[in-house]
């Protein structure tokens, strides 16, 4: 009776590893996919003023960003001057028709016929400096022009 219950010895069966470089590429292209990277370091400080009629943007590939507002970081200048910042650097009223005809190049043929500028100025900039800026951008052609903003 001893001899039909003797236990032997078991292995513990190896792992099947084969699938697990599939399922980290598939997360890893998951994450890639949702995970948006900003693309500006802003350089100028703006305080979005409230809006009551706001819509969001539906194509944002489309969509061309003009900052205006305070240098960050910077003590010397004073209180009421404002700058321009395009993409990454700080810009002039001159600068932005280049700008705008640049990006609009980069764009396919569908997004340009919705190219939109999105002006993000804080809320204390004089209309003067935004009536030149969207003089410029006449100059440019770029005519739809919307104004971020948060809502009440």
């Amino acid at each position: 009776m001893r001899g039909l219950f003797r236990r032997r010895d078991r292995e513990v069966p190896e792992l099947n590893t084969s699938s697990l470089p599939d399922l980290i590429f598939t997360v890893l292209f998951f994450f890639m996919i949702v995970t948006h990277m900003r693309e500006v370091d802003l350089k100028v400080h703006y305080q979005v003023p409230q809006g009551t009629e706001v819509q969001k943007l539906n194509h944002k590939s489309a969509v061309i960003p003009i900052y205006i507002g305070r240098k960050i970081y910077n003590h010397s200048t004073k209180d009421d001057e404002f700058f321009i910042q395009l993409n990454n650097e700080i810009a002039t009223l001159d600068d932005i028709k280049e700008y705008i005809n640049e990006e609009r190049n980069k764009m396919n043929e569908d997004d340009r016929s919705r190219m939109t500028v999105s002006i993000k100025a804080d809320k204390d900039v004089p209309m003067g400096v935004i009536a030149d800026v969207k003089q410029e951008l006449q100059k440019a052609f770029a005519l739809k022009i919307n104004y971020s903003a948060n809502e009440q």
